[in-house]
């Protein structure tokens, strides 16, 4: 007889921190670990020095919440600009930049994307998300899910960086368990060297538009009559 599978809280929580290690370790070339022990609380929150959170609906409904502190936030900055190419002279020395929070941002959105797609293969069910938020912050902020959720539950797992650094991972969500009733074989899983590809095709078009629109007003006529062949 075959024996029932279940997923449970715990299960869909892990999909998650390994989206977040494979998406970051490959983003900026270096390894990036969780514990192995997971902390239950009973909310969660945004806290310094710089929180993003995003919002998940659809199966089943949560809230995903990463704090870095400055130190953190900065490595897994620089380190993601320097895979990208970006020379070391051009990046942001503070956590407050609005590039750090551009790309910490950017990074939220490829691993929530890289979970939902883990979700819809493994669960055989949809969820989407909203657009990631962060800012950076010097108070804890409280966060819940704006829904009729029934019994929720919140996670905390911490997360270490090459140079040792601490971030941690909140997740709150309604208390379910998703039953197998047959056996399916899961789609192909979308490779994070393949959204590696397409973020480094994206920047490199973005800081094209930036050199063409910085051209000066002559350089601009000449480039149209020579596209025009004139």
């Amino acid at each position: 007889m075959r024996k029932t599978k279940i997923v449970t809280t715990e299960d869909i929580l892990l999909k998650l921190c390994q989206s977040v290690t494979a998406v970051l370790s490959k983003a900026t070339d270096s390894p990036v670990h969780y514990s192995a022990m997971v902390q239950k609380i009973t909310k969660t929150s945004l806290k310094p020095d710089f929180g993003c959170f995003v919002l998940f609906d659809g199966g089943f409904s949560g809230l995903v919440v990463i704090n870095f502190d400055a130190k953190a936030a900065l490595e897994l900055y620089k380190k993601y600009m320097s895979h990208m190419g970006i020379p070391e002279e051009e990046l942001a020395t503070l956590h407050t930049s609005d590039e750090v929070a551009d790309v910490l941002g950017e990074l939220m959105n490829q691993i929530v994307g890289d979970f939902t797609g883990k979700v819809k293969r493994s669960l055989q069910t949809n969820i989407t998300q909203n657009q990631p938020k962060m800012m950076a912050i010097n108070k804890n902020i409280n966060v819940t899910v704006d829904s009729n959720i029934d019994r929720p539950q919140a996670r905390r797992v911490s997360f270490s960086t090459e140079e040792n650094n601490i971030f941690y991972l909140e997740l709150s969500m309604e208390r379910t368990e998703f039953i197998q009733l047959e056996e399916f074989e899961e789609a192909e899983e979308l490779s994070p060297d393949d959204i590696l590809e397409t973020e480094i095709a994206k920047q490199l078009e973005s800081k094209e538009s930036k050199k063409k629109s910085s051209k000066s007003p002559q350089q601009e006529t000449n480039s149209l009559m020579d596209d025009l062949g004139i």
